[in-house]
């Protein structure tokens, strides 16, 4: 009998088993695929001479999480590599915002775009370098960060610490406007807040902008060199070097609940796995509530709530093996590993206005990595791993191109929407599709099938509206990996803080799986975790 069971084998439920054990506790995760990692895997399933990343490529939250530093997955082997760019954002007349890896480099860029947006970009990056460690400490932190919070308050102060929260509460049209007179700082921000599915006008999205390029600009968009799956494997390596039991391809189909206790699992198989002091649970909340505790063990008001919850777009993507780099009309978007594919920041509002009609955008925003081009161990020299996703409705009303696409998702309906995607591409790269080797398409129940938190291609595990963040995530009143079942732990980016990959949401449910047995403390002691 372990001393805990972890549902699910992606980024956070290993995180947290590997806390677990540094603890001194033994611990068995079970994973219902065939291979653990949950959205962090690769593989040669394009063309075998092409590596491609199923699901997240790019890890700018991984290189500044405190969480993943302190496991050091160098040791596992795990080395980081980086495009020469960090981020593009071509425009069809051939000029192109570029984050570059250095703050002078990209100042300069963007003074081209309008002569006083240098000055403002590194205005930008000096508050970043001033308050940002904080910001990351208590974005990472357990709901609420106190420490991080004093000292980001103490630094800020009075009047500077109101205009800073002013700003990340604005809409990042509004906040590029402020800070920029180009176009060019103002599509760096607005690009990078559609990462999420925060649209330019949504409060809030300034902020989640700002964060994402500051994070770019400080840390870059590393990629794991071999693939992302070689992120999986560190921290595989590392939670059965400790002790750790990793058992894949078991389904959890219950949690077993005994006069208000979590006290173990059951599997689809019909084994029941023991827990002797806790369940961490790497699942969507909806399918830890609904479906693995069920509503007779919860109280009526959350049962409720999480008729509210609310999901993120749903996520439609193409993996490509091509025979050549991308032709891009904007030379400089060669040079970046992530490529910002939009009509400007009106692009992004017209695209993220069909998704809230419930319309299949007709020039889809798409978000396209150049993998080979950030790691040359990805493809054949001369060649690109590549892919693009484009964020569409969860529930699809009707489609604001011409192919009448449903969200059936059939053959013929994924092959128009990977036709619509390389056609938006085209635009701002004319010959791209002639050097198409060979595709993949992921449709967003393709994405759901071979990751049940992906809901319909859903990858933050819920919105990132503020109306679903900090206490209100996954619901009002919650914030914390608590449940309201005992020795049950919510480990996934369903709770705070949320989507991507920074292993915080497990790192969190560890420490309070461990404050009732007094070993919190041990994780922010001297050991190297």
């Amino acid at each position: 009998m372990p001393d805990a069971v972890v549902i699910g084998a992606g980024p956070n439920g290993l995180v947290a088993a590997n806390l677990l054990v540094d603890a001194g506790w033994s611990v068995e995760v079970l994973e219902a695929q065939p291979e653990p990692g949950g959205a962090v895997r690769s593989d040669r399933g394009v063309h075998p001479d092409y590596v491609s990343d199923l699901f997240s490529a790019f890890y700018p939250l991984a290189a500044a999480s405190p969480v993943l530093t302190r496991l050091d997955l160098a040791a596992e082997g795990l080395r980081w590599s980086h495009a020469p760019a960090v981020l593009a954002h071509p425009l069809k007349d051939g000029r192109c915002a570029v984050l570059e890896r250095r703050v002078e480099a990209t100042s300069a860029g963007l003074a081209g775009f309008a002569a006083t947006d240098g000055d403002a970009w590194r205005d930008m990056y000096k508050m970043w370098c001033r308050a940002g460690p904080d910001v990351v400490q208590a974005l990472f932190a357990p709901f609420p960060p106190v420490r991080s919070g004093l000292r980001l308050a103490a630094k800020l102060r009075a009047a500077d610490g109101l205009r800073f929260a002013r700003n990340l509460s604005l809409p990042v049209r509004r906040l590029g406007e402020e800070e920029f007179a180009g176009d060019g700082g103002r599509l760096l921000l607005a690009g990078n807040a559609l990462h999420a599915d925060l649209a330019p006008e949504a409060a809030g999205s300034g902020g989640f902008g700002w964060l994402m390029s500051m994070l770019g600009q400080s840390h870059g968009f590393p990629v794991p060199v071999g693939g992302a799956g070689a992120l999986t494997a560190a921290l595989v390596s590392r939670l059965q070097r400790r002790g750790g039991v990793l058992r894949c391809g078991e389904r959890v189909a219950s949690v077993v609940v005994r006069g208000g206790t979590a006290v173990g699992i059951s599997t689809a198989g019909g084994e029941t796995v023991s827990a002797r002091r806790a369940v961490l649970a790497d699942t969507s909340a909806p399918a830890l509530y609904r479906d693995l505790v069920g509503e007779e063990h919860l109280p009526p008001r959350l049962v409720r709530d999480l008729k509210r919850f609310q999901w993120d777009f749903a996520t439609f993507k193409v993996d490509w093996a091509l025979t050549g780099p991308v032709p891009w009309t904007a030379p400089q978007a060669a040079r970046a590993g992530t490529v910002h594919v939009a009509d400007g920041v009106d692009g992004l509002t017209r695209f993220a206005s069909q998704i809230a009609m419930g319309l299949v955008p007709d020039e889809p925003f798409t978000l396209f990595g150049q993998m080979t081009t950030a790691d040359p161990t990805r493809s054949p020299a001369g060649t690109e791993s590549a892919w693009a996703y484009t964020h569409l409705p969860q529930h699809i009303a009707s489609d604001a191109g011409p192919d009448r696409i449903t969200g059936r998702w059939n053959a013929r309906e994924q092959e128009a929407m990977a036709d619509r995607i390389e056609a938006q591409v085209e635009r701002f790269a004319p010959g791209f599709r002639e050097l198409i080797g060979a595709r993949r398409i992921l449709a967003p129940t393709t994405l759901q099938a071979m990751n049940e938190n992906l809901h319909n291609g859903a990858i933050n595990n819920g919105t990132t509206a503020l109306h679903q963040q900090a206490i209100f995530r996954p619901i009002p009143g919650t914030g914390r990996p608590e449940t309201p079942v005992k020795g049950l732990y919510l480990a996934s980016a369903a709770a705070h803080p949320g989507g991507g990959v920074h292993g915080a949401p497990g790192a969190n449910a560890a420490r309070a799986a461990l404050r009732p047995h007094g070993l919190h403390a041990l994780l922010h002691g001297a050991q190297r975790i």
